[in-house]
């Protein structure tokens, strides 16, 4: 029976970036036993390293759900109202917090915090082999004294002086709050969100276009913006030390890349023979 299996970037698939070749492997031979393997990442395109955004994949579900991208078609791209983005970004600066504004090819910050994005961000957006570092990566990224007219569909806060969750009080109903663990300082880094988008609408999209069963569908994550696509998949797959409502929420559990989890859960989900 043929499978679509939606996975995670961070934490699931790489660590700090990097991919095991193990996992690279075990994608392929899903995908040549006739399954469809997603990359299905917070992450906006742009911070995806291009040699993923083609070949690897059936397709790309990004920023958390808020873009789906098949074999070059665009299918979803949500963002903040205009009004709502202008609101946004002002309040950021308004703290000093240190952010990202994501769209799809282009990332938005404001001067003041450029510096302190770049210290934050670069040794994590190494790819996995070298290949494409921060630097290129970080091309997307543009510094504006002027953010009001910003197009984005996800807010990642790296640190900021008022806890995320207050920003996003502050911002209205429509916004929410996700932590992350960029800095460290709990609370204080974060992602804001559209509320309604999240991964499992992402892989509805995937789902209608393709004409899947939802109970062909396997997901595979281990942070919080993981647990509503686990929730809906056919089959939820929590990564081990994964966030605890994550792993409550799944029926498998695999051990983390350092431990080329992807390529044993595939072979304990049979979508591919043991070695």
């Amino acid at each position: 029976m043929t499978k679509s299996i939606f996975i995670d970037f961070d934490g699931t698939l790489a660590e700090h970036g990097r991919v095991p070749s193990a996992h690279l492997d075990a994608i392929g031979q899903a995908r040549e036993a006739g399954h469809r393997v997603f990359l299905c990442t917070g992450r906006p395109k742009a911070l995806v390293p291009a040699h993923f955004r083609q070949g690897v994949f059936d397709g790309l579900v990004c920023a958390a759900g808020g873009y789906v991208e098949i074999d070059g078609q665009v299918l979803a791209d949500l963002r903040y109202p205009a009004d709502l983005a202008t609101r946004t970004a002002a309040l950021l600066v308004e703290h000093d917090a240190v952010f990202i504004l994501e769209a799809p090819d282009r990332l938005f910050t404001s001067p003041q915090a450029m510096p302190r994005v770049l210290a934050a961000f670069a040794p994590m957006l190494l790819s996995d082999d070298g290949r494409e570092g921060a630097e290129e990566i970080l091309a997307a990224l543009e510094p504006l004294d002027d953010l009001s007219g910003c197009s984005f569909g996800k807010v990642s806060v790296v640190d900021s002086p008022l806890p995320v969750p207050d920003l996003a009080e502050l911002l209205g109903s429509e916004i929410g709050a996700l932590p992350n663990s960029v800095t460290g300082r709990s609370g204080h880094a974060g992602e804001l969100y559209l509320r309604g988008i999240d991964k499992s609408l992402g892989i509805a999209t995937v789902e209608t276009h393709f004409g899947l069963n939802r109970s062909d569908i396997i997901a595979i994550g281990d942070g919080m913006n993981d647990l509503e696509m686990i929730g809906y998949a056919g089959i939820g797959v929590a990564v081990e030390g994964g966030a605890d409502e994550v792993l409550a929420a799944a029926q498998h559990v695999i051990p983390g890349p350092a431990s080329n989890g992807i390529a044993q859960g595939f072979v304990e989900l049979g979508l591919i023979p043991p070695r």
